[in-house]
């Protein structure tokens, strides 16, 4: 009897799929008309396929790292996930962030998977939530590393409008934190005993990984290392590209273009990471064509990557062996 809405959410989830990655691609075309990029196909050709290939397995190796995190963190939370299990929810959620028909495609995958691994279900959804609040904050500090490094140097036009973003960001989240917490009663009154208990569970994972400081110190410098690390590759292949710029340049322009990127615009925030790349950098003097071409070499890493990463989480399904060994 369900059978029939079930298909047309599906076909409406693969719609809104398709327009997403419409969306980015004609963001992609906006940037390749208006930007000079005569010599598109020269710069990308200057790029070694040696040195892809290794950038490209460096930014696997530090979803490796990636790969313990999570599993770090997750397990704090008592989910008692395997290495196995970990690798193929880590790895799935790479594939499934840019090619799976939902915003949270990501977190998707994960859960689905994590869910149905672990003895205790609700310490998987909160350790993956705790995780994602750690990925932010990595990226947040990296950003005030550039504002803190750049005090004089940041151009004209983004003084003042930097400090006025952050301050919309800092209501924001006391906003939405606000709000969560008076509609908590409204939301979850009246619920069946059922639903409470397992919210009871979700508060008592979350309440476990509070308790354990030494892990979210952990987690937070281990993301630090990671952001830090494709920030850096990031700048090495823009380097291959022709455009040098100062470590201090990327550390405020680069977080804040993936954090643009999150927006559910496009999927996998392709475009739109681009877009606010060549707007963040260009006033530091950077050509706008370079910044655009090293983006979409950038983007055939994450899509690269991706890709691996399905492969990976399905072979890791496959032969992995025994869900709970460790």
């Amino acid at each position: 009897m369900n059978a029939a809405p079930q298909r047309q959410r599906a076909s409406w989830a693969w719609f809104v799929t398709a327009l997403r990655w419409m969306a980015g691609l004609a963001i992609l075309a906006a940037l390749l008309h208006f930007l000079p990029i005569s010599s598109l196909r020269a710069t990308i050709g200057r790029v070694p396929a040696a040195s892809f290939a290794a950038i490209l397995v460096s930014y696997l190796l530090a979803h490796c790292v990636g790969v313990v995190k999570w599993r770090m963190v997750v397990n704090s939370a008592g989910s008692d996930l395997s290495i196995g299990t970990s690798t193929q929810c880590y790895a799935g959620g790479l594939f499934g962030a840019l090619f799976l028909p939902s915003i949270l495609g990501g977190d998707v995958i994960r859960l689905a998977v994590g869910l149905r691994r672990s003895p205790r279900p609700a310490a998987v959804l909160a350790g993956n939530v705790v995780d994602r609040i750690l990925d932010a904050a990595a990226q947040g500090t990296l950003v005030l590393a550039g504002l803190i490094l750049l005090p004089n140097s940041v151009p004209s036009q983004f003084q003042g409008k930097t400090q006025k973003a952050l301050l919309w960001l800092a209501g924001a989240a006391i906003f939405l934190a606000a709000t969560a917490y008076l509609a908590r009663r409204p939301m979850f009154g009246g619920r069946s005993t059922r639903f409470r208990r397992r919210l009871a569970r979700v508060r008592h994972a979350l309440r476990s990984v509070s308790q354990r400081p030494h892990i979210l110190a952990l987690g937070w410098l281990m993301g630090i290392c990671i952001q830090a690390a494709l920030l850096i590759l990031a700048a090495r292949m823009a380097t291959y590209c022709g455009l040098v710029l100062p470590v201090k340049v990327w550390l405020f322009a680069w977080p804040l273009a993936k954090l643009a990127a999150l927006l559910p615009l496009t999927q996998g925030g392709i475009g739109v990471r681009e877009a606010a790349l060549v707007a963040l950098l260009v006033p530091f003097g950077a050509p706008g064509s370079l910044v655009l071409v090293a983006g979409l070499l950038w983007e055939g890493i994450i899509v690269s990557g991706g890709l691996i990463a399905g492969v990976a989480a399905l072979l890791v399904r496959r032969f992995g062996g025994s869900p709970n060994a460790t």
